[in-house]
């Protein structure tokens, strides 16, 4: 099991030596080209939760709402390890990994809004992104609620003889619930084409991972059902993108499980309306500090490296803001789905009997 970082949770104390744990791994042989939009990628996913936060408060967006604010490097990482003919299952903090699947971003806002040209025509809002065509088959409200899902579409793939893998996301609390446990189980039971990520950020809601799991190196949870795992540090873009590759590819030739651990830290609470009290002030430092802030990170590498250069970096900042404004006018210009849709996708088919009643509706038909 590779380990390529040792967090001990989410405090202060630990902040030392997990900058020290954080390697290199150098550009290499990198094209300028690709490493500047990864770069620009992790910018607009920034900018887009920023934006997306600010019209949660406007009210122009309701309900739950979660945000990949820290998660940036993990996002983009994982997304170009997948090819396009992969599956992506999710957790409710999903925005940046549809628009990283290939969801355009003007819908996903749209769907944020609640309006009819969303993805999922706004009637499933921030947690409930689902696309077919780009094979993003959903957020999940629920806790665990894509692990049976997910690695039932991987049973389907070996059933039909074909070499595409699911990845399924999600938090590190949801290693704890049965959810993960029967699916991990019978993924490698059935030696099912499926990568298990889970996104540590210490914290899952406002409690600590070592106050919640007995083994809070969550990489090695998969060793019941031996299932191999690693863990990389989510901080880093090209480290996620290497060891995702690796173990998406190994799931496609092997038709085995895999499980990768990717740590990094939430920057604001839980969801948007989350005040973080659980958390100290040093805590709350430290999320936010640019030591571990995967833009500042990715940010001064290329610098160092001369590839990214002032101008290059005012002209693309530009480029995010003006595509970020264009989504969220978008949205604000969209239509609210018609009320006579609400029953519309309840079932996938017709079914005998279903109540189509409205709130305002008698119980009983006169």
């Amino acid at each position: 099991m590779a380990d390529t970082a040792k967090p001990k949770g989410g405090t202060a104390r630990g902040s030392a030596s997990r900058r020290r744990g954080r390697k290199d791994t150098g550009l290499g042989n990198e094209k300028p080209e690709t490493l500047l939009d990864y770069y620009r990628q992790m910018l607009f996913v920034r900018r887009f939760e920023e934006r997306t936060g600010q019209a949660y408060t406007q009210a122009r967006i309701g309900g739950y709402c979660h945000l990949n604010l820290g998660e940036e490097a993990t996002v983009v990482g994982l997304m170009t390890a997948l090819q396009e003919r992969d599956y992506l299952f999710t957790n409710y903090r999903d925005h940046g990994y549809a628009i990283g699947k290939g969801m355009d971003p003007k819908r996903v806002m749209a769907e944020l809004y609640g309006r009819a040209d969303g993805v999922s025509k706004g009637w499933g809002g921030s947690m409930h992104m689902y696309d077919t065509e780009t094979r993003m088959l959903g957020g999940y409200g629920i806790v665990g609620g894509q692990l049976p899902l997910a690695t039932g579409a991987a049973l389907a793939v070996t059933y039909r003889g074909g070499d595409e893998v699911v990845m399924c996301q999600m938090g590190d609390g949801t290693t704890n619930i049965g959810a993960w446990h029967e699916s991990l189980n019978i993924a490698k039971l059935w030696n099912l084409p499926i990568v298990f990520v889970v996104i540590n950020n210490f914290t899952g809601m406002g409690t600590t991972v070592d106050m919640s799991s007995a083994e809070p190196e969550l990489h090695k949870r998969g060793s019941a059902f031996r299932i191999e795992g690693e863990r990389v540090d989510g901080r880093d873009v090209l480290a996620v993108r290497d060891t995702a590759t690796r173990l998406v590819e190994r799931a496609r030739e092997e038709q085995t499980p895999f499980l990768l651990e990717a740590w990094s830290y939430r920057q604001k609470g839980h969801s948007v309306v989350d005040p973080a009290k659980y958390r100290t002030d040093e805590q709350r430092d430290e999320a936010r500090s640019e030591e571990n802030d995967p833009v500042a990170i990715f940010d001064e590498r290329l610098t160092k490296a001369g590839i990214l250069t002032d101008d290059l970096r005012e002209e693309i900042a530009a480029s995010v803001k003006a595509e970020v404004t264009e989504a969220a006018d978008f949205a604000e210009n969209s239509p609210k789905p018609d009320v006579s849709t609400l029953f519309d996708y309840t079932y996938a088919t017709p079914v005998p009997n279903e109540s189509r009643r409205m709130p305002a509706d008698p119980v009983f038909a006169e």
